[in-house]
């Protein structure tokens, strides 16, 4: 399962990239767990300049804008 980690502070973007990861895992029989982060304190020791940030695993995947779903389906297989 991987463990998936949103940064952001609650905006469209942020909510839009969350709905997008979950429908793409859902689509691949994926299982994740998608944990929204809006602390800022939290979203700074990630090293994101701008959000929504994508964290999976631990590593950061994506900062910046809503990820395309191209690239949200190359994270899952």
């Amino acid at each position: 399962m991987s463990n998936v980690k949103v940064l952001g502070v609650g905006c469209n973007n942020c909510k839009a990239t969350v709905k997008l990861i979950e429908a793409v895992a859902m689509a691949k029989g994926t299982p994740v767990t998608v944990e929204k982060v809006e602390d800022m304190k939290d979203i700074m020791t990630y090293g994101i300049l701008s959000t929504p940030g994508v964290v999976i695993n631990g590593k950061v995947v994506h900062a910046g804008g809503i990820p395309a779903r191209a690239k949200v389906e190359s994270w899952f297989n």
